[in-house]
This record gives structure tokens, C-alpha cells and sequence, in this order.
């Protein structure tokens, strides 16, 4: 039985459009797939750990030839700043100092390659993704790296020893006191990793996580013409509203629809929901 000519020619068109696509999809690159934190817990054994401080700054992987968000999507930095980078994969931070993150969120947003802005970043440096060895040994060729590389922006994170719980707790008091987020703990002994592992533990003296916003609640009161509360769904779908931590000009400029939030909270609800969630910062939409 013979075709009508018109889905003959839809057919036609379909596998030439097909044919096209193949070559494309096959050159296509997979997102850097990035090793992500558990949280620390008492039974940790801190000995077993090189620790550093948790930056509050924008995850960056460069994967030798280019710099990219977590999501895999390119990040257009400059190209003075890409230029001295080794053309071996890296992982780290895009960092300003502590408590500068809106500042470098704004950088980072305005994606402008010529951006003397950019002149005030450095890339922390604290994994290489795929290399050989235990971590301690990938920590000493990072800066061998960061050596050879004689450039002030791109640096090494500190790692450091603690010999026990009571010394995590002070160096935890120590860098909160300054300002700082918290500490990474990273197991000495263990081979590089892709995905959510407990051989690199976050510790803060909050629990964070991120969820999107999907409407804006009108304020009462003093709030009146105002947003009152952003309702956020985490990534397991549940929704609920963070109302502390946001400010006037905040409540008057919302973080947009479809955005991603980071909040902190006390601990989960019998339901699962976050207890007392407190807005933190919006994070870059690319990121």
C-alpha cells in the first residue's frame, strides 16, 4: 500500500531532520558530574579527614578548555582569567571573600567577558575531578597546580588536620565568629567520587538546602502592596513558605518565579517539611 504524499514527505523530512541531529547529539558533552556533600554527623572520626572552610561562593568546574556552572551550562568569564587555568579538569569555587556572595552573584549574572569586576575573583580550587590517588594526594598536586600556574587568582583551599570533635567544634566557632559559612571535611584516604558521597561532609551551625519559587504571597499589614512570603517546592515536590529573612526591598523586588532560593531551617517536621525556614539568598539561575 502506498503513502500519501504528504506523510510520505513528513516522513522524509523527519529522518533528514534525524540525520542532522545525530552528529550533534553524539559531540554533545555531558555536565561535569560533580562530588556533592552529606552532612557531618557525631560519629564522624575527624581524623580521618583533611578539612577546610565551606565558601560561600559559585561552584565552577572547568573541564580544560572551559569554565562551567554545576549545571553544566558554560560560564563566560574572561579570558585572561581562563587563560592561565591547567588544561586538566578542576573543581572549586568561584569566591570574593566572606560574606560577599550577592556581589559575586551580581558578576557572575551579568556574564560580560570583559568585566573588570572579575579582576577581584579568585577560583578556589578543591578537587580534581577524575585524577588518580586519594584525595590527599590530589589536594598536593592542586598546589602543585596552583604553583605552576603563577596567577593570584587562581588558589588552593587550605586543608588542615583537627585532631578530634572538640577541635572541629572550636575551628567551627572560629570561622563562623568571622563571618565564614562553616567547614568541608573531606576523607584523606578516599579516590575521587562523582555524585552525593559521604566522603565529603559539610558542617554548619544551620541545616541549608535550595528550593524554587513558584508564587509570591502578598503581604497584610505593614507588608500591604508587598510580597509576605515566597512559596517555594523543594526537590521533592513538597511546598511550603519561607517569610523571615526577607527585606523591604526584597519583599518590593521578589526573587522571579521559577528562580532558586537557598534557605536555612532548625530541623523537618514530623511531615518533612523545614521548621522554621529563613530566606538566605537567591542563587544565579545557571548555576
Amino acid at each position: 500500500m502506498s503513502l500519501h504524499p504528504c506523510v510520505a514527505l513528513c516522513r522524509r523530512l523527519s529522518i533528514l531532520v534525524l540525520a542532522l541531529l545525530m552528529p550533534l547529539a553524539a559531540g554533545a558533552e555531558s555536565p561535569p558530574a560533580p562530588v556533592l556533600a552529606e552532612r557531618y554527623h557525631d560519629g564522624v572520626d575527624p581524623r580521618a579527614y583533611l578539612v577546610s572552610e565551606k565558601l560561600d561562593g559559585v561552584r565552577a568546574l572547568w573541564d580544560g578548555e572551559r569554565l562551567r556552572f554545576r549545571s553544566g551550562r558554560e560560564l563566560l568569564a574572561p579570558a585572561w582569567f581562563t587563560a592561565p587555568l591547567p588544561r586538566q579538569p578542576l573543581d572549586g569555587e568561584l569566591w570574593l571573600g566572606r560574606g560577599r556572595f550577592e556581589a559575586l552573584s551580581g558578576i557572575v549574572r551579568r556574564q560580560l567577558a570583559g568585566d573588570e569586576a572579575w579582576r577581584e575573583v579568585r577560583y578556589m580550587i578543591f578537587e580534581l575531578p577524575g585524577a588518580e590517588g586519594d584525595f590527599s594526594a590530589r589536594a598536593a598536586r592542586i598546589r602543585e597546580l596552583v604553583a605552576e600556574a603563577r596567577t593570584p587568582w587562581l588558589q588552593a583551599v587550605p586543608q588542615f588536620r583537627l585532631a578530634d570533635r572538640k577541635a572541629v567544634q572550636r575551628k567551627l566557632d572560629e570561622i563562623v565568629a568571622a563571618g565564614g559559612e562553616g567547614l568541608m571535611l573531606h576523607r584523606a584516604d578516599a579516590p575521587w567520587v562523582a555524585g552525593r558521597s559521604e566522603v565529603l561532609l559539610k558542617l554548619t551551625p544551620w541545616l541549608d538546602a535550595e528550593a524554587r519559587v513558584v508564587a509570591h504571597v502578598p503581604g497584610k499589614g505593614r507588608l500591604q502592596g508587598m510580597v509576605g512570603a515566597l512559596e517555594v517546592e523543594d526537590e521533592s515536590g513538597r511546598h511550603f513558605r519561607i517569610g523571615s529573612g526577607l527585606s523591604d526591598e526584597l519583599r518590593r523586588l521578589p526573587p522571579a518565579l521559577g528562580s532558586r532560593v537557598t534557605y536555612r531551617y532548625r530541623e523537618l517536621t514530623a511531615k518533612g517539611l523545614p521548621r522554621f525556614p529563613r530566606y538566605l539568598r537567591e542563587r544565579p539561575l545557571t548555576e
